[in-house]
């Protein structure tokens, strides 16, 4: 097998932040001044064209949108309001101005979901067909967006990924009903393959459950998961799928092992690595297997790449709602890591291909 020459060298990938990791002076982030750093997401470069990230049950919002149409909900017992939306957004994207300040950053890109409707105060005994726009209140239960950092990217197998920072915020897996404590949120750093638009996640470089109390919280949080993110060994993993292959029958003993993952006994599915995807999801890899029109195996091969099977993956969980997207796509890296391990030495992941 070909030994692969890209070396992870975490200042090639991040030059906008090497003296702050090589000078010795303290890393620890601190909270944003008022106000914008860098402009507002709004002034930020639009880039028009684009694939969703994310497709499954959401539509495209705007920060206007958010600020200007949508309400903020509140902690019922005590009437305190929850980290809007946009707030979150806004955190973040001062985040990546202060982590990445001499980079072109574009405008975020938001998808929505769940619209929770509700009535102002004095329309609600109103009939429905009586009601005014002024007479009507909206919020998204679930919301998700990306801020692409195009001026940091790279290329594997012809195809480009963008540097992306992004995060999740889930309404429904908060205690609405109670007072003003802890709040949740997703925040993440990977690539985004721009042919396609799927999104490539590790480990170091996403949150699950970051716990705040303030927007300064958040800040500090999301800092630190740009920080601890290796870019350069991301790339480097990735990198290596493309020098290693996939027979057609081991692809499909992995998908017909990925089903019966599901239906497996409780103490055999503990043994083994967690496996996110659905069976909807299984049959849209199988589909795209053949039908995809950047990754399908080749016509008159036997075998897939593994670059192509990861972005197999990481294209059917397009397909995910919103609060289980970046579950999946790290899961989807997780899985691709190991099977492409276990294509030369039996490891855990063996059970799936054999």
């Amino acid at each position: 097998m070909e030994t692969m020459l890209l070396q992870p060298v975490r200042t090639n990938i991040y030059p906008s932040i090497i003296t702050t990791y090589n000078s010795g002076a303290s890393t620890s982030p601190v909270a944003p001044e008022t106000g914008i750093m860098k402009g507002t997401p709004e002034d930020a470069i639009l880039i028009e064209g684009q694939l969703p990230f994310i497709e499954a049950n959401t539509r495209e919002a705007t920060m206007q949108h958010l600020k200007n149409d949508c309400v903020v909900p509140v902690f019922s017992k005590d009437n305190e309001v929850t980290i809007s939306h946009p707030s979150f957004i806004e955190t973040v994207w001062e985040a990546a101005n202060q982590a990445f300040p001499r980079e072109e950053i574009e405008e975020p890109s938001i998808r929505v979901s769940h619209v929770i409707k509700g009535r102002t105060p004095d329309a609600i005994h109103k009939p429905v067909k009586d009601l005014l726009d002024e007479d009507k209140t909206i919020y998204y239960e679930r919301m998700m967006f990306c801020i692409q950092i195009p001026s940091i990217h790279e290329d594997i197998e012809g195809n480009r990924l963008n540097l992306t920072v992004g995060g999740v915020r889930a309404y429904n897996h908060e205690n609405l009903y109670s007072k003003k404590g802890i709040e949740k949120f997703k925040v993440f750093i990977g690539f985004k393959n721009m042919v396609c638009c799927n999104m490539c996640v590790s480990t170091d470089g996403y949150k699950s459950e970051l716990k705040v109390t303030s927007v300064a919280d958040l800040f500090n949080a999301t800092i630190r998961v740009i920080h601890e993110y290796n870019a350069a060994q991301h790339l480097h993993n990735m990198a290596t799928y493309k020098d290693c292959y996939m027979t057609e029958s081991q692809f499909a003993q992995f998908l017909g092992k990925s089903r019966m993952y599901q239906f497996l006994p409780s103490e055999q599915k503990k043994r083994l690595p967690s496996m996110l995807m659905t069976d909807t999801q299984i049959g849209l890899v199988a589909k795209a297997y053949y039908n995809d029109e950047n990754f399908a195996i080749q016509e008159g091969n036997r075998e897939i790449s593994m670059w192509r099977v990861y972005n197999l993956l990481t294209g059917a969980n397009k397909s995910s709602y919103i609060d289980n997207f970046i579950d999946r796509a790290l899961n989807a890296t997780q899985l691709t890591e190991g099977l492409n391990k276990a294509l030369n030495e039996r490891n855990e992941y063996s059970w799936f291909i054999q």
